[in-house]
């Protein structure tokens, strides 16, 4: 007789005439590959996994600390470790690609002048430490007992702000904003692993994605675009704007892209100081300038920038670029504040800023919607999330290894995404038609005067809430 159990099975044995009780605990293990879908999975499962350490060691002196003035000495490590049984309101995602973050690569960088990390967003990383991720595309094994709108075998994308739902800033809509809000891969386990636990709410169906590597990169990189699109919309960046983007990593290629292509600017200057990023830059902007090149030729005429400037995105984290800028910005101009690094921002043309009307927006977050819109951008070919793609690395090892050497990430890429795929995977993908996800399919079935109508009439609903 056997009895099965969430925790262990037991079963009578019979040993030299005796009868024994034996207890049997199930071999953890990881299951992959499409036979995985919706069977039945053992109670405990192995995963492979990325994990920050630090120590704890408050700044003197500082009464709120951040991140930034807490943590020191970050290490990186694989570990593998045994999940627990699944939580109701949990789903369990056998990963496919996660994507490097400048958070991630922040929350493993040590700032040389203090000592301490450079990431200033909410972190908490416990004495066991913290699983770092929070972007990604993969395949659902299992799902909870009160999971109802996700299956197993489903390919999911997922935000990475977990929100309570309760407070006044979510029941007025603005979800980005929760006062009890807890970051995926921050303050909560993320996505850096082989096999990861993620609350059901956060994802988002792309099954349709799964038929190319393509398609698979591109699903991975939705929740970045998802940052930029937001941006753009706290910004109303509009039909004739003049937009300059200072960095041109991930968050500022995707708001490069949406400003020509979805919210009509009539220009777009990118400032980068890394060489191959403003090379990749070039596909989606007007202009692309080093940073001291930029403001050297700023005050000229023939550039036409000067007191000319609707829109500034600084994506790079140096605020310094703000002041900088700052006499260029026309009358009831937008400045958008999207990269975090814990510096001050300082301004000396506050009489500027009055009589001109120049509105400082802080933004973050890709809830509200933005998800589904970039969804819709990429399935109708007007948005190549997977176009900034610059590196692939494998698996948890490949990941530790780069980040361990961070500089390396922002020297030489741009979006960095590990495949923790099996190689009979990989090899399966390699070996399917490429079909650009779904952009191909269904820009064919529209004409391109239906397909912009439809888009925008989807897209650009004036007086939108995020």
């Amino acid at each position: 007789m056997v009895w099965s159990r969430l925790l262990f099975s037991v079963e009578w044995v019979t040993i030299d005439g005796w009868a024994i009780l034996r207890v049997c605990r199930p071999r953890p293990q990881r299951h992959s590959g499409p036979a995985s879908a919706g069977r039945a999975l053992e109670p405990y499962m192995q995963s492979e996994i990325v994990v920050v350490r630090a120590e704890s060691r408050p700044m003197e002196g500082v009464e709120r600390p951040g991140p930034h003035q807490i943590y020191t000495n970050p290490r990186v490590s694989v570990e593998v470790r045994e999940l627990d049984e699944l939580s109701p309101h949990k789903i369990r995602v056998d990963m496919i690609y996660a994507g490097v973050c400048g958070t991630d690569v922040h929350a493993v960088q040590t700032n040389p002048r203090t000592g301490y990390i450079r990431c200033s967003a909410p972190l908490d990383i416990p004495s066991e430490g913290r699983i770092i991720g929070h972007e990604g595309v993969g395949k659902v094994l299992a799902v909870g007992s009160e999971v109802r709108h996700v299956k197993p075998g489903a390919i999911v994308t997922f935000e990475s702000i977990i929100v309570c739902h309760f407070c006044d800033a979510c029941r007025r809509g603005h979800f980005n904003q929760c006062h009890r809000a807890k970051l995926l891969g921050l303050e909560k386990d993320g996505v850096f692993g082989t096999v990861v636990d993620l609350p059901s709410l956060l994802t988002h169906d792309v099954s349709d994605l799964a038929r190319s590597d393509t398609g698979l990169r591109a699903a991975a990189c939705v929740e970045p675009a998802g940052v930029a699109y937001v941006a753009c919309q706290n910004t109303q960046i509009s039909g004739g704007d003049v937009v300059v983007i200072f960095g041109a990593g991930p968050i500022g290629l995707f708001t490069a892209m949406l400003c020509d292509s979805v919210f009509g600017a009539s220009r777009v200057v990118i400032v980068e100081p890394v060489a191959r990023r403003r090379e990749l830059a070039r596909k989606w902007c007007d202009e692309v300038y080093d940073v001291e090149e930029f403001f050297d030729e700023l005050p000229s005429a023939k550039r036409g920038l000067a007191c000319n400037v609707d829109v500034v995105v600084e994506a790079s984290g140096d605020l310094s670029n703000v002041k900088r800028v700052f006499r260029c910005l026309s009358a009831n101009s937008r400045v958008s504040l999207l990269a975090r690094g814990g510096a001050s921002l300082t301004l000396d043309s506050i009489d500027h800023m009055i009589a001109n009307g120049i509105r400082l927006v802080g933004s973050r977050g890709h809830l509200g919607g933005a998800f589904a819109d970039v969804l819709r951008l990429y399935r109708t070919g007007r948005m190549p999330l997977d176009a900034i793609v610059t590196d692939v690395v494998d698996g948890a090892e490949g990941l530790a290894d780069l980040l361990n050497d961070p500089d390396r990430i922002v020297q030489e890429g741009c979006k960095v995404l590990a495949d923790f795929s099996s190689t009979a995977e990989r090899e399966e993908r390699m070996h399917e038609p490429e079909q650009v996800g779904g952009p191909v399919d269904h820009a064919e079935e529209l004409a391109p005067s239906n397909r912009r109508q439809e888009v925008e009439r989807a897209l650009l609903t004036p007086g939108r809430q995020v």
